[in-house]
This record gives structure tokens, sequence and C-alpha cells, in this order.
């Protein structure tokens, strides 16, 4: 029995968990689930799975959550701010955390948890992104397991030797191949891209996320976020890293060997897999997700990202091989600029626009603590916003 804390059980990853979950009740015991300010499904969830203690962000919310459970008679406990995101991720009773949080606000959880020694199923990109060499060494010192449950880094993950620690170089691997649908954006122009609207950008061809990760694929960031993570979670050179267009999404990422082998992990575009494989890893379990009828796929096919057309890509690769704050500022940067074209103040165009700027006003400042990613991040943040407003 594996007791868990879902971080962010509200959002898509959370639910996917959940939905696994239920299919093996014998295995997994709910103890806490948080969300920012959705009382409706956190309420839901409450009811069916009687956690210990349910967390909201929200201070409002989770006055509107404590009412609601107590006229349903539920002893589930309601807490309320950021630090008791950090209280549930590091409960002694707790093994299992789900980091799904979105964004910079799911980093101190995390860290948390590691410091806990917990089985991390890491969902949340901004926490290595952000803060990879910390997080990797609390990894290490403390004896925490992190694996990862983005599609990709749980297919390289797979790909890997069984005996593979990221506190220790993997011999033989010659590169890390991942792929990419390439949006919604792949096969149009840069006319069409440039005036592209909030609801076509979010028209993912392959995978049901969050508006924030839809709008990171069609810029093709969340590539270049995934590239930085797979640089902190496998410990390879940049220069090894490389990404792939594959618009079908059947193969989710491959691990090239010094003899020529390359190893990919398959399945249909489902989070449920990857999610399965972290819950109960290092043995299988069903996941629901539709199984591959090999009959049915005409093509697999690849081809290499346009970086001129899919600017973040590149800007990425340069953020991780400047180091320091660059990355932070980067990714606050994109959180900023992608919220601000969804609200429909800035075109899509000026998203890697704002980027770029924001890049190259911050100090590469060198990066020690948690407070100094939060520090560089909130002055970004302060700085896209101010990019953001000339392109009103």
């Amino acid at each position: 029995m594996q007791n868990i804390t879902i971080l962010g059980s509200t959002g898509s990853v959370g639910v996917n968990t959940l939905d696994v979950i239920d299919l093996h009740p014998e295995q997994f015991k709910i103890i806490a689930i948080t969300a920012n300010n959705n009382v409706e499904l956190l309420l839901k969830q409450c009811l069916q799975y009687s956690p210990k203690y349910a967390v909201m962000v929200n201070e409002d919310a989770a006055c509107r959550l404590r009412k609601e459970l107590s006229l349903k008679a539920s002893s589930v406990t309601v807490l309320s701010s950021p630090v008791s995101l950090e209280f549930v991720a590091s409960l002694e009773e707790v093994n299992t955390v789900v980091a799904a949080i979105v964004g910079i606000a799911g980093l101190r959880s995390v860290v948390a948890a590691a410091k806990s020694a917990k089985k991390i199923l890491l969902a949340n990109k901004e926490a290595l992104v952000t803060a990879g060499s910390l997080l990797m060494s609390i990894v290490k010192n403390s004896g925490a397991v992190l694996l990862p449950v983005d599609s990709e880094h749980n297919a390289v993950f797979q790909s890997l030797p069984f005996n593979y620690s990221p506190c220790m170089p993997t011999p033989g691997v010659r590169r890390i191949l991942l792929t990419a649908s390439g949006g919604p954006f792949r096969n149009s122009s840069l006319e069409f891209i440039n005036s592209a609207t909030p609801e076509q950008a979010v028209a993912h061809p392959n995978w049901t996320m969050g508006q924030k990760i839809s709008v990171d694929s069609a810029t093709m960031m969340n590539k270049g976020l995934e590239v930085i993570e797979a640089y902190w979670l496998f410990n390879v050179p940049l220069s090894r890293i490389e990404v792939v267009i594959h618009p079908q999404s059947i193969i989710h990422s491959m691990v090239e060997y010094d003899d020529g082998s390359v190893l990919a992990q398959l399945g249909n575009p489902d989070m449920r897999t990857p999610i399965a494989h972290a819950l109960a890893y290092p043995n299988r379990i069903v996941s629901g997700a539709n199984y591959l009828d090999f009959t049915k796929i005409a093509a697999l096919s690849f081809e290499a990202p346009d970086h001129d057309k899919f600017p973040c890509l590149r800007m990425a690769y340069e953020a991780i091989h400047t180091g320091g704050a660059a990355v932070i500022a980067l990714n606050a940067a994109n959180e900023i600029a992608v919220q601000e074209f969804l609200n429909r103040q800035i075109k899509f165009i000026n998203i890697s626009s704002v980027i770029k700027q924001v890049v190259a006003q911050t100090p590469n400042d060198q990066i020690l603590s948690i407070d100094d990613v939060e520090r560089i991040d909130s002055s970004s943040r302060q700085l896209a916003l101010s990019a953001c407003i000339n392109y009103l």
C-alpha cells in the first residue's frame, strides 16, 4: 500500500493519476490532495477519496471548501496557504508524492518532498528547469527517488539501463532523442503562426492538456523546457540531448547507445501510461489507456525542428548553456508571456520576443538557494510584464 499526496489533484495530471488509482484501490491510499481554487472538483475528490488533508492555496476557496465539507459531515481537514503544500508533501505517513502543480508555485513543495526522502512522481517541469542543480543535490543527499511523469522523460527513463542513476554517468549512451509532436502549427506558415489566436494555439492535435502547456507546445517552449529537464535528470551533456519532430506521438522518446542500438518507448498518447509506470515502479500495472494496434499505424515519420519558426526551442538551449539565472528568467518570462497571450494582451509572435528581452535584461547571478530562485523569478516576471505592455 502506497500512501499518496497529490499536489495539484484538480489539474490534468492529478485527475489522470486518480483515474489510475481507481483501478487499483488495494494498492494506493490518498492521504492529501491539493488545488489552487477549484472548489467544486476538490470537494468531489474529498468526498470520493476521504483524504486526511485537503489544501487550497486560495484562502477564500479554502473557506468555501470547509463550509461545503461541514455540510457533508466530512472529517477532511482543510488547510490553506503555500506552506501547507510543503506540510502535506513531507508528511511522515506519506511515501509517494505526485508533484503536478504547474509553474514555479510547485517548487518548494517538491523540495520539501525531496528533503523528506519521498518517492516523487515529477510532473512539475519548473522545479528542474529553475532549480535543477539544487533539487538533484537534495535528491542525492536525502535518498529520495525522482521518477519523471512527463511522457518524454518517462520514455527515456524506461529506455535507459535498469540500474541507471541520475547521480552517476550512464556509460554507453550516445544521445537522448526527445520526440515532439510539433504542436498545432507544425505545418503552418510563419504568417499564420504570427497571427494565431489562443483558440488555435491550445488546439493540440494529439494530447489533451491544460491551456498553458498547450501554448508551450505551440511555441515548442515545452520541448525546450524538457531539454533542460533531461539535462538534469539523465546526467548527459547538453550536446547529447536532441529534439526530433514525430507527429504521430507514438514513440515518446528514444535513447541511442554507442553500439548503434536505439531503444524507444511506444504507446498511445495518454498520460495514464507514464503515471501508471511511475506509480508501480519497478513493477507494472494496468493504466486504463488503450493498447497500441500496430496494424492501424499507417506510418511513423520524423523531421528536424525548425528553429526559425520556433525560436523558443533555440532560446532554451542557449539558456541552459549560459546557466545561472538565464533558465529562471526564461521560464518566468514564458509563464507571463503565455498568460498575457491567453488574455489577448499580446500576439503569439510576441511570446518569444518577451522571453528574449527578459533573459537579456536579467543579470546572470549564481544560484545558491531556493530563495535565489524565487528572487530572480519575481524580478523576471516584473520585467516580462513591462515588456508585454510595449506590445499592447
